[in-house]
């Protein structure tokens, strides 16, 4: 029994257009011949097709070229996550070739980085320590840094100062793998941007709320100088950061944008196994609506890092 409500259509009615004609979202001129044995770096980038995450990844990578070049700042936020994966020597790399301005951090990332620095190793086993009251005792970390930050407010730097030129000082085995001291060593600004309660040495008791908290003002004032440049072709990269310095980057943005430092025409970029709500609004949408950019590349740190390491020097000569 027909549904005389509902009357079927009629194909016949149909209005069709020549595939030629319609506007097609892909283009097979877009495509990219496979990668060859024996090929070269660049001849791999080269493979990767123009569509989607991949031509965002080389647009990106396009501007991070141009920033460099037109002396732009290129500032890093880093989570402490890109230590305890191994890659400090890759982004030491890029500060020592002149990829990076500045570089933020948070309280973990100071602590595993100062730990490699002092020991070789970092990073503790929560589940097996934490009800046995083994976590985060380490008395040298504790100690140390405290010494370390109370000698920075003295002196009058930040921390990530601070715990720069304590490494220096202590000449440690394994400084070399170290972002602080690598920062300290060339003159490039490091900041650290502490939450008090998230930190192990925040229950030593060396520890002083007062110092960290004096030390994380100046190092927030210290950013927002930074950030204060991005205009016009400057770069900001969140990397495996989920809340904190998205937090404090829009933060820096507003402190600039009160003081009337127009902030547009910058590119973004979040570097993120996933993806959160407060990257995605603090770094890839909010600062770039005066013009710009924000890119979301999401896979792991310990490939995409390397990855975009050698895409940025594949291009460029030996020195760079």
């Amino acid at each position: 029994m027909p549904y005389t409500k509902y009357p079927l259509l009629n194909k016949k009615n149909l209005v069709t257009q020549s595939i030629n004609k319609r506007k097609s979202l892909v283009d097979s001129a877009d495509f990219k011949e496979p990668y060859m044995p024996g090929y070269n770096f660049n001849a791999f980038i080269d493979t990767l097709p123009n569509f989607l995450a991949a031509k965002d990844f080389k647009e990106f990578v396009g501007y991070l070229k141009e920033a460099r070049q037109a002396d732009k700042p290129i500032i890093m936020g880093l989570g402490p996550h890109l230590v305890k994966v191994g890659l400090s020597p890759q982004i030491i790399d890029l500060m020592e070739r002149g990829w990076v301005s500045a570089i933020a951090v948070n309280g973990a990332f100071m602590i595993h980085d100062f730990e490699i620095a002092l020991a070789g190793k970092t990073s503790e086993d929560v589940g097996s320590t934490l009800h046995k009251g083994e976590f985060g005792n380490a008395s040298e970390t504790g100690l140390f840094l405290s010494i370390a930050l109370k000698e920075g407010l003295e002196q009058n730097q930040g921390a990530g100062e601070a715990v720069g030129k304590y490494l220096m000082q202590g000449k440690f085995a394994n400084n070399k793998y170290s972002i602080l001291y690598n920062a300290y060593k060339l003159n490039i600004p490091l900041t650290v941007h502490p939450a008090i309660g998230t930190d192990i040495i925040h229950f030593h008791p060396n520890f002083d709320g007062a110092v960290t908290g004096k030390l994380a003002e100046r190092d927030f004032l210290q950013f927002s100088s930074v950030v204060a440049q991005l205009s016009n072709g400057g770069v900001y990269l969140n990397i495996g950061s989920a809340v904190l310095l998205p937090e404090v980057f829009l933060k820096a943005m507003a402190f600039c944008t009160a003081q009337g430092i127009k902030l547009e025409k910058f590119y973004t970029a979040v570097f993120d196994f996933q993806k959160h709500y407060r990257p995605t609004e603090n770094v890839v949408k909010r600062p770039v609506q005066k013009g710009g950019k924000g890119y979301y590349f999401v896979g792991h740190h310990e490939i995409m890092l390397p990855l975009l390491a050698a895409t940025l020097l594949s291009h460029c000569n030996h020195n760079q």
